[in-house]
């Protein structure tokens, strides 16, 4: 096998730029669409349409079925797409035609998410939705899992996978403030094209810059040049059983389904704790994701040297404990006295840290384990690994999903409900950073850093 290039920065930046695009779109339905068909007293009161009811069965709600299912749907299809791309044989490479054909209709379908056949309540609007929504979740499956398994590819070595994780988690904060920025922009557009449609313009014009930010990897990158494209020979089952098979990769994943589960918490219910609790307009969640993500990316520099000399596990066990104590926090809004917009920066400064750590090193973590099971077994099944960690915490948003719906509905009109929901996510995070502190950091590093010598001197 001949040597492939060592990626450069550039190439790295542009790779970054793919997430960019897929972060806004799957920001856009994490942040929005719970909110947008389930929508508080507020925004009712403002002019929102109801167009699936707010009803329950046996505790679930309409949307909060419809969000798990597809979730579960997408972990599902993690591991059947990780197999296809794993063993393409394509003059592109394994990843790249993947998401190539997949920005597009991912694109397009995160549009139609938000755009109902039935103007009002009406079960056409909950089917039409539940179809979007699989859709939504096999594309993101399409483009997201290749795309991840180029990590370990472009970031060969400990400092550029580190620096690779960086720049993505730079990406994804960016590609997941412009979600934040459509209340800002629906507000603008509302009195001249209504709630609903002002909502649904800002969506399809972030959609379409999010297509044209997944496509410049898609076309700039050589896949032939700096990644192994032998085709595994593995099927789908053998691979996802091989890869769970892996111990310390089974104690990563059961921390991050956790934290995961906690975070997916925390983010939908984003809007209600800003306009519920804190008092604020919708608007107002805009420039507190601004000032968490602006405090965040100054902590970017710090946490990507820090980790080189310290290692990942001691950041990563600490953003775990911290970004509980946040959580908790964010459970006594309105509580206290103190003035709903001050106590959302609070809030928010507070997150940026461990937001800064866990955007940046678990995706490190995931490439140091699939590099060193590949030296290890001599099988090239990155994709698996990812798509494997997709396929768990996907599991575990799920649940978070269907855990807010139904815990959110309980006293509704007093706040209550949401204030629960911050402290489960709370409890769910400080259990991650338990399960995680039992992941053998130095053994995984030792099996790389042994294998390649033993490559070297064969």
């Amino acid at each position: 096998m001949s040597q492939k290039k060592t990626a450069s920065n550039k190439i790295l930046w542009i790779f970054a730029i793919g997430q960019l695009g897929w972060s806004t779109l799957s920001g856009i339905v994490t942040n929005l669409l719970v909110f947008f068909y389930r929508p508080g007293k507020e925004a009712l009161a403002d002019g929102q349409t109801l167009f699936i009811t707010k009803g329950t069965f046996i505790g679930l709600t309409v949307i909060g079925l419809i969000s798990a299912v597809g979730r579960i749907f997408d972990a599902i299809t993690d591991p059947l797409i990780a197999g296809k791309s794993d063993s393409l044989r394509h003059k592109l490479g394994r990843r790249i035609p993947f998401m190539r054909y997949s920005a597009i209709p991912f694109g397009l379908v995160t549009v139609l998410m938000f755009i109902s056949p039935v103007n009002g309540k009406s079960p056409v609007n909950a089917v039409a939705l539940f179809i979007c929504a699989m859709l939504f979740y096999l594309c993101m499956t399409c483009y997201c899992t290749p795309y991840n398994a180029l990590i370990p590819e472009l970031g060969r070595t400990q400092e550029s996978r580190i620096n690779l994780s960086t720049f993505i988690s730079v990406t994804y904060f960016f590609g997941t403030a412009l979600a934040y920025v459509i209340p800002v922009a629906a507000g603008m557009l509302k009195p001249s094209v209504g709630y609903a449609n002002s909502y649904r313009i800002s969506i399809a014009v972030l959609a379409v810059i999010a297509v044209v930010c997944m496509l410049i990897p898609a076309f700039l990158i050589d896949e032939n040049e700096y990644a192994d494209t032998t085709p595994s020979e593995t099927s789908a089952f053998s691979s996802l059983t091989a890869t769970f098979g892996n111990k310390q990769f089974r104690t990563f994943v059961g921390s991050d389904i956790l934290y995961w589960i906690a975070l997916t918490l925390f983010q939908t219910g984003l809007l209600y704790y800003v306009t519920e609790l804190m008092d604020l307009e919708e608007s107002k969640s805009t420039l507190l994701f601004i000032i968490m993500s602006v405090v965040s990316l100054c902590f970017y520099p710090a946490v990507n040297v820090v980790s080189k000399k310290t290692g990942k596990k001691k950041l990563i066990s600490f953003a775990f404990v911290f970004f509980s104590l946040t959580f908790l926090v964010t459970a006594f809004a309105g509580k206290t006295g103190i003035p709903g917009m001050t106590y959302g920066i609070i809030i928010a400064v507070l997150a940026s840290l461990p937001m800064a750590i866990l955007g940046i090193l678990p995706q490190a973590v995931v490439a140091d384990i699939s590099e060193a099971d590949k030296l290890e077994t001599g099988e090239s099944r990155q994709g698996m690994f990812y798509a494997a960690r997709t396929f768990a915490f996907k599991l575990g948003q799920s649940l978070a999903l269907l855990i807010f719906t139904s815990i959110s509905a309980i006293g509704e009109s007093t706040g209550l409900g949401y204030r629960l929901t911050a402290v489960v996510a709370a409890v769910l995070c400080l259990l991650g950073g338990v399960v995680f502190f039992r992941y053998n950091e130095n053994s995984v590093i030792e099996k790389i850093s042994s294998a390649r010598e033993d490559n070297e001197n064969a």
